[in-house]
């Protein structure tokens, strides 16, 4: 079992799961919206294609971190 921090800029959550749960399975089962900002695993960067690998497939076999991060701009227009 693999202890998962998952959450995004303004709220974290751990949940216990497998290690042959998909990244997907992860942030689903955790109500977590990954599709407005970038994915993280661990601090790295997730490509096109990883939320659905496995946690094993990572080499994940204790603990990680699994963060959507969204940008926001500080900027006026």
């Amino acid at each position: 079992m693999v202890k998962v921090t998952v959450g995004n800029n303004l709220d974290r959550k751990d949940v216990i799961v497998d290690a042959s749960s998909t990244l997907r399975s992860v942030l689903e089962e955790a109500g977590i919206d990954y599709t407005n900002g970038s994915m993280h695993l661990d601090g790295c960067a997730l490509m096109p294609g990883d939320l659905d690998k496995t946690l094993a497939a990572f080499n994940v076999t204790e603990r990680c971190f699994l963060l959507n991060v969204v940008k926001a701009d500080n900027g006026a227009a």
